[in-house]
């Protein structure tokens, strides 16, 4: 079996006799790619909304959906490291050809479900900040996959280096919006112990259940248990091995406690300027058009919060866009050991993602809230795909002769995965049924 993305495979420099801290730097990068997932244009609808109708209560939710996220991130780099495959090879050893096919078909569907929710951020913040037609900006978002490819000419580290600048620009912009926005800090800290509310409350519940199941994408399993394999760590060495696993969790780790402060800043935002005004907040051009109007913003003015907040959706757009063709590339050569040009391969998905958003551009209009009512379809599919990744994830990494006696996981990891697979696919499966209810 060859390598999981082979021409990036074990090219970043690493030296087990580094000291610790350039160690440490040296594994600093694929948590980054990873990270994206958990702040992409499909979240920030549910956080704001939620800090808009309930206040600071969800909190506690998003801080228990960013453990989780971190417990499968984390078993996603021991098999990555362990094993030498990435989730795709090892779901293709443990099964069959025609299984394998089928779990591929599903794992490209839901990627192209994620792309599809990145182009329509990346569309919208672009209509919002220069007014142009959807269709226009739906048709640039195409060019990004050359974008791509330029950059990973460049060497693995220097795209790791633009994710980081695009995810560090989505964090100081929501800090600053947050800060101008004059939060209760007494309120935010209560809001991180878990109420009654959530469980008694309908409303709560179903927006904490949004939270919950929309946080873990399928494509970032795949993605992460291959990237970690860029460093040149020793592979027929144990201690090297566990050594690279250790780093490459602590990267997780902090990449992810930045993804979980956005998230949390994003419901902060919402609760701080709309909580109490009964202001719907449902879709992208809503929450742009109330912190437009916004007069509770500080000196800076709504226009620059409202700005702000597209220049930041943007980027969350394009940084999902390196992620999800990435993915692409992984479950296409994992699943059924297709190899194509990287540039046509990475063309041909982006493609397949953009037919949809043209179809409703032609059949329903050019309008924003059309288009967005294709991510509602998005969210229900990956809720469905979801289960695909995480379980054969805690199924391998529980395996001897997958992972070499040292790595497999311990008993109570086990037991916390296995609980997290039940809880995440009982609150989609309440998720999906609800939207189709709606829908109806």
């Amino acid at each position: 079996m060859q390598n999981s993305l082979e021409e990036i495979n074990s090219t970043v420099r690493y030296n087990d006799n580094y000291p610790f801290l350039k160690r440490l730097s040296a594994f600093i990068g694929p948590g980054l790619l990873i990270a994206v997932g958990y702040m992409d244009p499909g979240n920030w609808i549910t956080s704001m909304s939620g800090g808009a109708k309930y206040g600071y209560v969800l909190l506690s939710v998003i801080l228990l959906s960013s453990l989780m996220a971190m417990l499968l991130q984390s078993l996603s780099v021991r098999l990555g490291i362990a094993s030498g495959m990435d989730l795709a090879q090892v779901t293709r050893r443990m099964t069959t050809k025609n299984k394998a096919v089928v779990a591929w078909i599903i794992a490209e569907l839901a990627i192209m479900a994620t792309d599809i929710a990145e182009i329509i951020g990346s569309a919208i913040a672009l209509n919002l900040l220069f007014d142009i037609p959807l269709v226009i900006g739906v048709a640039i978002t195409v060019a990004d996959v050359f974008l791509l490819l330029l950059i990973m000419r460049l060497g693995f580290r220097k795209l790791e280096a633009v994710v980081g600048v695009l995810v560090f620009t989505i964090l100081i912009i929501f800090v600053f919006e947050v800060y101008w926005s004059h939060p209760d800090a007494r309120e935010i800290l209560n809001g991180f112990v878990p109420q009654t509310a959530v469980l008694t409350n309908s409303g709560i519940l179903y927006m904490a259940l949004g939270i919950v199941g929309a946080t873990i994408m399928p494509h970032n399993l795949y993605l992460h248990s291959s990237i970690v394999q860029t460093r040149q760590y020793n592979r027929d060495s144990n201690p090297s091995k566990k050594e690279a696993i250790r780093l490459a969790t602590i990267d997780s780790n902090l990449q992810l406690s930045i993804a979980f402060l956005v998230n949390c800043l994003l419901l902060t935002l919402g609760a701080a300027l709309f909580y109490g005004t009964h202001q719907s907040l449902g879709r992208f051009y809503e929450l742009y058009r109330a912190l437009k109007e916004s007069h509770i913003a500080g000196p800076v003015g709504g226009g620059v919060m409202s700005t702000l907040f597209a220049v930041a959706l943007l980027a969350s757009g394009q940084n999902s866009t390196i992620t999800g063709t990435l993915s692409g590339q992984i479950v296409m050569e994992g699943f059924i050991n297709l190899r194509m040009k990287p540039w046509m391969r990475r063309l041909l998905t982006r493609l397949l993602a953009v037919i949809p958003v043209f179809f409703c551009l032609y059949f329903y209009g050019s309008s924003i809230a059309n288009v967005e009512e294709l991510l509602v379809f998005t969210q229900v599919f990956l809720s469905l795909a979801l289960p695909l990744s995480i379980i054969p994830l805690l199924m391998a990494t529980s395996k001897k002769q997958i992972m070499g006696e040292d790595f497999v996981n311990r008993r109570i990891i086990n037991i916390i995965g296995w609980l997290s697979v039940v809880v995440l696919c009982v609150l989609n499966l309440y998720l999906i049924v609800e939207t189709l209810l709606e829908v109806i």
